[in-house]
C-alpha cells in the first residue's frame, strides 16, 4: 500500500471483541449466551455520544469495513471506498462502527465457536436466529460503547434488512437509516436460491450433520457450490455478458468433456474456492435461514404498520440492474414510509453491476450519502 492510500482512508485498524455475558432471548424463545462480538470503529465518539453511525455488513461480510490491519494487507476493508476522511461516511465527523453478525465466523459467536458447556464447537446445536436477534446483539454492543443515539444506521443487502429492523426496534435512538440494495422480505425466487445453496452444503458427505470441525475433510465442495450459486444472483446478465461473453478459458475450441470450457465457469469455480478459505459452512446455513425468515409485512401485519413508530429519516438506494432485490422492492418500502408521512428520500442508480453494485458503485453512492447526512446536520442545527 502507498502513503496516499493510507492518507485517503482510516489507516491501520484493529478488530476488537466484546462479550455479552447475559443470555439473550431469541425470537424462537431460546435464551442464548454468552455472545462475543467482533467489531471495529473508525473516527471518534463526540461528547454527546450522538455522532455514531452503525454500518452493517451483507451476507458473508465481517467487521473489517475500512482501513488495513497491517502493511501486508492486499486490500482494505470491504466498504473502505465509503468510510474514511471526506468520504460518504466521513470519519472526521462521525464515529463509525461495524461488527460481525451473530452466527458469523469472523470473531462473533457462531456455530464454529466453542460451546462452554461441552468444550466443542456448537455445530448445529447453535440456535436458529433471526434478523431481529442480530439487531439485539448490535444494540448491546452500542450500549457497551457508550453510544446514546445513532446519527444513522446503514447497510446494503442483508445489512439493509438489519438497518430497517434496527430503526423499527429502537426508534428512540435512530436519527436516520440508509437502506441500500435491500428488501423488506425475500421473493420466493430468492428463497429458492438460498435453499439450493443450503442443500449443496447439507448434501456434501463431509458436512456430517454439522459436525466436521475436527475432521480432516470439511464440506468444502458443498460450500463452494453454495457460493457459486449465490454469486450468480449478485451479478446480472449484462454484467456477466460484458465480463465474460461466451469466451473460452485458455483454449480455442471445446474439449468435448466435462472440464471447464468457458471463462464464466472458471470465474465461478474460483469464487467458490476462495470462499471456503474464509467462511464456515454452518454459518452459511444459519445466516441464509435468518434472511429467509425476514418479512416485515408478515411480522407487523403490513409494511406500513411495521414503520409506524419509526422516527428515522430514510435514504433508500436501489440499482436498476439488481434482479435479486429489484428496485420495485425498494419502492414498496418508500411507499409504505410515504403513506405514513415519514421523511424518505429515494434514488435508483443506473449500473451494469447487478446486486453487487452496492459494493462497486462507490463514487455516486458516496455523493448521495454525504449529501443526505449533511442535510441532517443542517436540519438538526436549524432546529
Amino acid at each position: 500500500m502507498t502513503v496516499t492510500e493510507l492518507k485517503d482512508n482510516v489507516g491501520f485498524v484493529k478488530t476488537e471483541f466484546y462479550t455479552i455475558e447475559e443470555k439473550i432471548k431469541f425470537e424462537s424463545g431460546v435464551e442464548f449466551g454468552p455472545v462475543t462480538v467482533a467489531y471495529e470503529t473508525y473516527g471518534k465518539l463526540n461528547e454527546n455520544a450522538d455522532n455514531a453511525i452503525l454500518v452493517i455488513h451483507a451476507l458473508t461480510g465481517d467487521a473489517h469495513a475500512a482501513g488495513y490491519h497491517s502493511e501486508d494487507d492486499k486490500k482494505p476493508g470491504w466498504w473502505d471506498t465509503l468510510i474514511g476522511p471526506e468520504k460518504g461516511f466521513d470519519t472526521n465527523k462521525y464515529f463509525v462502527i461495524c461488527s460481525n453478525i451473530l452466527g458469523g465466523c469472523s470473531g462473533t459467536t457462531g456455530p464454529s465457536s466453542i460451546n462452554p458447556e461441552t468444550g466443542k464447537p456448537y455445530g448445529i446445536d447453535f440456535p436458529v436466529f433471526t434478523i431481529e436477534d442480530t439487531v439485539k446483539v448490535q444494540k448491546k454492543l452500542l450500549d457497551y460503547l457508550g453510544v446514546k443515539r445513532l446519527y444513522s444506521v446503514a447497510g446494503g443487502s442483508m445489512g439493509g434488512m438489519q438497518a430497517m429492523q434496527f430503526a423499527i426496534s429502537y426508534p428512540e435512538i435512530v436519527n436516520s437509516a440508509i437502506l441500500i440494495a435491500t428488501t423488506s422480505r425475500l421473493s420466493p425466487q430468492a428463497i429458492a436460491f438460498n435453499a439450493v445453496g443450503r442443500n449443496a452444503i447439507i448434501s456434501d458427505p463431509c458436512w456430517n450433520n454439522g459436525d466436521y470441525y475436527d475432521k480432516p475433510q470439511k464440506p468444502d465442495r458443498g460450500l463452494s457450490s453454495a457460493r457459486m450459486i449465490g454469486h450468480i444472483t449478485y451479478l446480472c446478465e449484462e454484467a456477466m455478458y460484458n465480463k465474460f461473453g461466451r469466451k473460452l478459458q485458455d483454449k480455442d475450441q471445446y474439449d468435448f468433456n466435462f472440464d471447464i470450457d468457458f471463462q464464466v465457469e472458471s470465474y465461478l469455480q474460483h469464487q467458490g474456492q476462495i470462499f471456503v478459505d474464509r467462511f464456515d459452512a454452518n454459518s452459511y446455513l444459519y445466516i441464509t435461514k435468518a434472511v429467509d425468515y425476514f418479512d416485515l409485512a408478515d411480522k407487523y401485519g403490513s409494511l406500513t404498520n411495521a414503520f409506524k413508530n419509526s422516527n428515522a429519516k430514510y435514504l433508500i438506494i436501489s440499482f436498476d440492474s439488481d434482479w435479486l432485490f429489484p428496485s420495485r422492492q425498494s419502492k414498496e418500502i418508500v411507499n409504505a414510509l410515504m403513506n405514513l408521512g415519514k421523511d424518505v428520500s429515494y434514488c435508483e442508480i443506473e449500473s451494469p453491476c447487478g446486486h453487487d453494485a452496492f459494493l462497486l458503485e462507490y463514487d455516486v453512492q458516496s455523493k448521495i450519502i454525504k449529501s443526505f447526512l449533511n442535510d441532517h446536520i443542517k436540519e438538526d442545527t436549524d432546529e
